[in-house]
């Protein structure tokens, strides 16, 4: 009885996920250009993980979308799930490396306990309508949910099919993964199932001689990266104006950090902008140039200096990446 019960609630949130689909437009089709607005043709957005040291409710990402100058999200998951309704999880222990043993196997029991909750709220009680809800309120202060980071390539096949199905109500076009072979063969699946893309976020993987993004996106044709130039370019040495060059038609965003370079000291290390060695004026302007449709989000990764915030300091990013454009008549 539970799983005929199961399958009908699910059954049940697709059905209303296609309906919003049908009366809104597939979130697939159009372009950026259509729905946000762009600094000298490029979009300048953030992915929402850089306010992390911050209250991040929906409503506190809006006002600091309003005092960065930001139009364009790639949104976390929890807090999207959060305000859905999911069942809070365990706070991250501050002292985890101190822990003891027991004390970590005890706080890994909580995290699986809470997956097993989350399981059961996104197939039983995840509401449609509070996705509606939430993007209303974006739509409402001029600000476009271009990505959302589910993560969800471990997740159930009814989570997965949750999980696009959700985004596209946000307004997305597609959602993230951390990058894997595993990851990339089950999600572009999906992704073509639902009209979207499976986009893939990359850290130092590419420093390894054998690592290939080209790997991952042989899988499905919906597949897409989102090159983090900083962790390529610390982790490799290599400019990233190359790999763009040749694989800018499957990349979706970028996301932008300034990092040193593989041989400085420090090396691969994140410094704030304009004090490290990514060439992020070379990056903007080749996208710039070519006015190709790839999003450009900050994330945050340095050092928060004493008396500043991860607003002032994003604030301070959006000024130095348009700094960098060219200005076009």
């Amino acid at each position: 009885m539970k799983g005929i019960m199961l399958k009908s609630s699910v059954a049940l949130i697709m059905a209303e996920m296609v309906l919003t689909t049908v009366m809104t437009g597939c979130s697939g089709s159009g372009t950026k250009a259509e729905t946000t607005a762009e600094y000298q043709g490029v979009q300048i957005g953030v992915i929402t993980y850089s306010w992390r040291s911050m209250p991040s409710t929906p409503e506190d990402i809006i006002n600091y979308c309003k005092q960065t100058g930001i139009t364009s999200l790639e949104l976390m998951g929890n807090i999207a799930e959060e305000y859905a309704g999911a069942p809070a999880g365990p706070a991250w222990p501050q002292n985890f490396r101190e822990m003891s043993d027991k004390e970590k196997a005890n706080f890994q029991l909580k995290r699986e306990e809470h997956a097993k909750a989350m399981t059961e709220w996104r197939l039983n009680d995840a509401s449609p309508e509070k996705y509606k809800e939430l993007k209303a309120m974006f739509d409402e202060a001029g600000i476009n949910i271009h990505l959302v980071k589910f993560s969800p390539a471990n997740w159930s096949d009814a989570e997965i099919d949750y999980a696009f199905e959700s985004a596209r109500i946000l307004g997305a076009k597609g959602v993230t993964n951390e990058i894997g072979l595993e990851a990339a063969k089950k999600l572009g699946s999906f992704a073509e199932k639902h009209d979207m893309y499976a986009v893939f976020h990359n850290h130092g993987q590419p420093g390894d001689s054998t690592f290939n993004f080209e790997e991952f996106l042989v899988f499905s044709p919906n597949n897409k990266l989102n090159l983090d130039v900083g962790h390529y370019f610390g982790a490799t040495g290599k400019h990233p104006n190359e790999l763009i060059e040749k694989l800018h038609d499957r990349i979706y965003s970028i996301h932008l950090k300034d990092k040193t370079a593989k041989d400085a000291d420090p090396a691969d290390t994140n410094a704030p902008w304009g004090e490290g060695d990514t060439p992020l004026g070379d990056i903007l302007n080749l996208i710039q140039d070519n006015q190709w449709d790839i999003y450009c989000d900050i994330e945050l990764e340095y050092e928060i200096p004493e008396g500043s915030d991860a607003v002032v300091e994003i604030r301070k990013c959006v000024d130095y990446a348009k700094s960098l454009l060219t200005t076009k008549e």
